[in-house]
């Protein structure tokens, strides 16, 4: 089965699902594989890592991929962008900063641009500097963002988009998000966690053994993990993740631990090496209530498409409308 919408027509893919860029978990494996399922693979370049980036999209070969950016990372190091585009990638996503300095850099080269928002506000501005797609993301999601909820900010960013096709993350793991965000006017789906708990994801197996494990409700919004790293985002944004020993030791004593950041940023960066999760983070959305197994990356493609067009399909016989 196949979902067509301007994003599969823009990005030349089959199924309006895109693989989120999460930071060394989305790898060039990853990318690849969800594009030759039919979606697309976006590798997470994150902080700009040149020699993993490098290493990545020789991993991802001949396959048409994206790359995603922290924008802000840029500004470090300004030769990642210029790197990636000498590859040609099929898209470029950028969240999180200013897209005006480097959109025209972007579609000069040809790829898409893609921008992931989190207010409206940011919406009309890459509205105004050139978007191609806009990733409208929900608080649900895992990973940084602020606090809008997935289900009402997407129309509101598909209003505001007028010609803009948009795509919808936080939250989204399975057919059902799919149908949903379709029918609340977005074109496509961003998934990150589903895709974290795949075969092919970088992320270690104990890491996506307590994604399946997880509850919703037991993942948090903090800047606790960024504490710990040393890499504390501006107000307002914060990241989700899943609960553990270090959150449940430090949660509310936020000034306290920055008060003892270097021993605990010692601690913390010894336990990520060690894949300690009862002190690491790992980075997980309110959708791991739907996440029961680990899956290959093209199931859950064909998984996701195949249920969300039995939904759209029969929607009219499960529903009654009279009047």
């Amino acid at each position: 089965m196949t979902i067509s919408t301007r994003v599969t027509d823009m990005l030349g893919i089959t199924h309006p699902v895109l693989l989120a860029p999460m930071d060394l978990v989305s790898d060039g494996k990853l990318a690849k594989t969800v594009t030759q399922a039919g979606g697309l693979g976006i590798i997470g370049g994150g902080y700009g890592d040149e020699k993993w980036l490098s290493r990545e999209l020789d991993a991802a070969g001949a396959a048409r991929i994206g790359v995603g950016f922290i924008t802000w990372s840029m500004a470090r190091n300004p030769r990642v962008l210029d790197l990636t585009l000498e590859r040609q990638p099929i898209a470029i996503m950028l969240s999180f900063g200013e897209i005006l300095p480097h959109a025209d850099k972007i579609k000069r080269t040809g790829a898409r641009l893609i921008c992931q928002v989190q207010t409206l506000e940011q919406a009309r501005d890459v509205v105004a500097n050139g978007a191609d797609i806009i990733v409208a993301q929900g608080a649900e999601g895992g990973g940084h963002g602020i606090s809008r909820g997935t289900f009402p900010f997407v129309p509101a960013v598909v209003d505001v988009a007028k010609d803009i096709p948009v795509v919808a993350a936080g939250g989204i793991a399975d057919g059902r998000g799919l149908a949903a965000a379709l029918m609340l006017g977005a074109e496509g789906v961003l998934m990150g966690t589903r895709f974290y708990a795949s075969s092919e994801a970088a992320g270690a197996t104990e890491a996506k053994n307590r994604i399946v494990a997880a509850s919703g409700d037991h993942t948090i919004r903090s800047i606790l993990f960024d504490i710990a790293r040393r890499n504390v985002w501006p107000a307002p944004y914060t990241g989700r993740l899943l609960e553990n020993e270090f959150t449940a030791r430090w949660r509310g004593r936020e000034a306290e631990l920055m008060q003892n950041q270097e021993s605990e940023a010692t601690r913390y960066s010894t336990a990520r090496s060690a894949n300690d999760f009862k002190m690491a983070g790992i980075i997980a959305g309110e959708a791991v209530d739907l996440v029961t197994e680990i899956l290959p990356a093209a199931e859950i493609v064909e998984r996701t498409v195949t249920e969300a067009s039995r939904l759209i399909s029969g929607a009219s016989n499960r529903h009654k409308i009279t009047g």
